[in-house]
């Protein structure tokens, strides 16, 4: 080769290099970030593509229950693939803070958000946020309580009445954090023998127990099942939709939940995290849930949320005992026991 273009040639190389590195530089700078959301599904998709838009931050993220979430961070601890983890009931991030999986993170603008969102950090030492609220409930069918004479349950003793056999869709306890919130809500207002003997009269009723405390309002709502114990919020949407769906609260007071928001300890991609984690809890990142219509109370008090969010003051709230029944091994000890003394019961 000519010396001349021997020399251009590696001038050309070596810039395509520095435009290499450049480009690589800019790309690692935006990058990625790994994430898993417990929430409807609308909002955890919405929320990630927003956030892709804004950021240029690719957002990877899958769909999973609490419970499952919690069982794969387990798995995953001694090599993580998750950054974050938001929406989902409370308890199983509780758990997953007690075992050691998450890591502490108060945000600056903590003074922007609820009592109750800040009160998750101060139990969990930093670890899990609050991010939205909302209580358990139930949503019917009225076209099909009409059609097969039943009347609209108001109570929970309602729902143990024989009328009722074969007409209930709840979640199962194992993968959804919604039904360990209704149990431990049951064992906190009856106290624990009472509610499991309730647990096996509602059981004679239960036509079947998802995997999911989201599949309850669409299966209310296109006629599948009659009457479905979910958290309120779920049902709404699908009312506003003019579905033929009505909700309650249950007469006798009811529990709620606290939606978690962590940061995964070890995670890869950490200052891509918490710029998810932040703008998720921004007034851009709360309002998403109204606009897909997913309508719980968001924990960000510094913007109006959706006038069609169900307001909490309307409910007998329990005083629900997080710190006690976010634990693992309670939470182990009340499935366990439902496992055996209820589960096992023929239908």
């Amino acid at each position: 080769m000519h010396p001349f273009v021997q020399r251009n040639a590696a001038a050309l190389a070596a810039c395509a290099g520095a435009m290499a590195l450049l480009f690589a530089s800019g790309a690692a700078a935006e990058g990625t970030v790994n994430a898993l959301c417990s929430t409807d599904a609308g909002w955890c998709e919405a929320a990630a593509a927003a956030f892709t838009r804004e950021t240029g931050i690719r957002v990877q993220q899958a769909h999973k229950g609490t419970g499952e979430i919690g069982a794969q961070l387990r798995a995953e601890a001694a090599n993580p693939k998750t950054d974050i983890w938001w929406g989902g009931t409370g308890d199983p991030f509780l758990q997953a803070a007690e075992q050691g999986l998450l890591e502490a993170y108060r945000p600056a603008y903590i003074n922007d958000l609820h009592d109750w969102s800040v009160r998750q950090y101060a139990m969990s030492q930093n670890m899990v946020g609050g991010f939205y609220t909302s209580a358990i409930g139930f949503g019917f069918n009225t076209e099909l309580l009409r059609r097969k004479k039943l009347h609209e349950p108001k109570c929970w003793a309602d729902l143990a009445k024989p009328e009722y056999r074969g007409e209930i869709e709840i979640s199962h306890p194992a993968s959804s954090g919604t039904a360990y919130t209704i149990i431990a809500g049951l064992v906190q207002q009856m106290g624990e023998d009472a509610a499991f003997d309730y647990l096996k009269k509602l059981h004679r009723n239960v036509t079947s127990y998802t995997r999911s405390g989201q599949a309850q309002a669409p299966n209310v709502a296109k006629g599948e099942v009659a009457v479905g114990v979910s958290f309120i919020f779920g049902f709404e949407r699908w009312r506003y939709d003019k579905f033929p769906v009505k909700t309650a609260a249950p007469c006798e007071g009811t529990s709620y939940e606290v939606g978690g928001i962590a940061l995964v300890k070890g995670a890869r991609n950490k200052e891509n995290a918490k710029r998810y984690y932040d703008w998720l809890m921004s007034p851009a990142g709360q309002a998403i849930g109204g606009q897909v219509g997913s309508l719980q109370s968001p924990a960000n008090k510094t913007f109006k949320p959706d006038p069609r969010i169900p307001p909490m003051s309307e409910v007998k709230l329990i005083k629900y005992d997080f710190e006690k029944y976010g634990r693992a091994a309670e939470r182990k000890r009340l499935i366990d026991r439902w496992t055996r003394e209820v589960e096992s019961q023929a239908r």
